[in-house]
């Protein structure tokens, strides 16, 4: 198995989300970002599970399906801050 080249995070990506084909207004269409990272954070923490659910992402000639979006979220390459996830009710709370 050959090494994968290393993802660049600051080339410009465009993020086509899936319609929501269940409400008459889809909410979110193509966007282009910047950078991969901010089109990654935004797929991940801003859209919503349904539209997240078919949507890809496109780096150069490069496509990322909603597992490969994930995959780079939770790489330790990735550059920018994650969303803090919401902590469960502590045990020792009680």
């Amino acid at each position: 198995m050959r090494p994968l080249r290393p993802f660049n995070f600051n080339t410009s990506a465009e993020l086509f989300p899936a319609a929501i084909r269940k409400k008459k207004r889809a909410g979110f269409a193509y966007r282009r970002f910047g950078t991969a990272a901010e089109a990654v954070r935004f797929a991940m923490e801003e859209l919503p599970s349904d539209s997240l659910n078919g949507a890809y992402l496109q780096v150069e000639e490069a496509r990322f399906d909603q597992n490969g979006i994930r995959t780079l979220y939770e790489s330790e390459a990735f550059p920018l801050p994650r969303r803090a996830a919401d902590k469960a009710p502590d045990a020792d709370a009680a």
